[in-house]
């Protein structure tokens, strides 16, 4: 499946959406309900886990629009969970560009929130950030 991206890379309106390492900009086009992740069908790339794809189309489900857009998403970093919430971060932005009455019914479910969490650094004399040596009395 060969789709051609770059009608869809000029518009002026993206979605971007971040969560612990992962970057994700999300475009939503006119279609049938279809995820394309890193130019990979979203169902493999998720490996089929219902779970993140409902995480997904959420934002989308609540609004009823779920079969008038196909998300289309560029990915860098992270892993699955991240990405995931990435991709909704940025969809529900990309839907509040497109109508400012969307922010006030997206808004009560968390969905434009940044989850701000991320990894703490690692401190000297400690193993991880944390995690310190097996302490010997003798």
């Amino acid at each position: 499946m060969v789709i051609n991206l770059e009608p869809v890379f000029q518009k002026q309106k993206i979605g971007i959406g971040k969560r612990k390492e992962a970057i994700a900009r999300v475009f939503l086009v006119p279609g049938t309900g279809n995820l394309l992740i890193n130019k990979i069908p979203g169902e493999k790339y998720l490996q089929y886990n219902t779970f993140y794809l409902n995480t997904i189309w959420a934002p989308l489900k609540i609004l009823k629009l779920e079969k008038q857009y196909d998300i289309i998403a560029i990915l860098n970093g992270g892993g699955l969970t991240g990405q995931t919430e990435a991709i909704q971060l940025g969809v529900t932005r990309f839907l509040c560009n497109l109508d400012n009455a969307n922010r006030g019914i997206l808004k009560p479910y968390g969905f434009l929130t940044r989850d701000a969490r991320i990894k703490e650094r690692k401190k000297y004399g400690l193993r991880k950030a944390r995690k310190a040596p097996q302490y010997s009395k003798r």
